[in-house]
C-alpha cells in the first residue's frame, strides 16, 4: 500500500467514524480489542485445515477471508490514526529490526525464534 493510498484510507475511516459520532467509542483500548476479535474471526476460517487446504480455499471462503482481512486492516489503520502512529514508518523500522534479528545467512530455511539465533551467535 502506497503512502497516498494509506492516507486516503485513514481519512476515509476518520470521516466514516465522525459521521456516525463514533470517535468517542474509538479509543485505543476499544480499537485494539476490536482488532483482535476480527483477527480471531480470520483465524476461524483456517482452523483445522491442513496447510494444503489453507492454500486452496474455495472462491466463497476466500471472499470471506478477504473481508475478515479488511476488518483487521480497518481496525489497525483506525488505531494507528487515533494514536498518531505512522504505520508505514513503524513497519519499515520493524523490518530493519528483523533483518538484524534474522540474518538471512543464519536463518535461511528455519522457523526458529530469533532468541535461539542470538544465543547461538553469542556461543560462536
Amino acid at each position: 500500500m502506497t503512502p497516498d493510498r494509506l492516507q486516503a484510507l485513514t481519512e476515509r475511516l476518520r470521516r466514516f467514524a465522525a459521521e456516525r459520532d463514533w470517535d468517542r467509542f474509538h479509543t485505543p483500548k476499544n480499537l485494539a480489542m476490536a482488532l483482535i476479535a476480527e483477527a480471531a474471526e480470520l483465524v476461524e476460517h483456517f482452523q483445522w485445515l491442513t496447510p494444503e487446504q489453507s492454500e486452496a480455499l474455495s472462491p466463497e471462503r476466500r471472499a470471506e477471508v478477504e473481508l475478515e482481512m479488511a476488518d483487521v486492516l480497518i481496525y489497525l489503520v483506525r488505531l494507528a490514526d487515533r494514536m498518531s502512529v505512522d504505520l508505514l514508518g513503524a513497519a519499515a523500522r520493524k523490518i530493519e529490526i528483523n533483518e538484524q534479528r534474522y540474518p538471512a545467512e543464519r536463518v535461511r530455511g528455519s522457523a526458529r525464534k530469533y532468541t535461539e539465533y542470538q544465543a547461538n551467535r553469542e556461543a560462536d
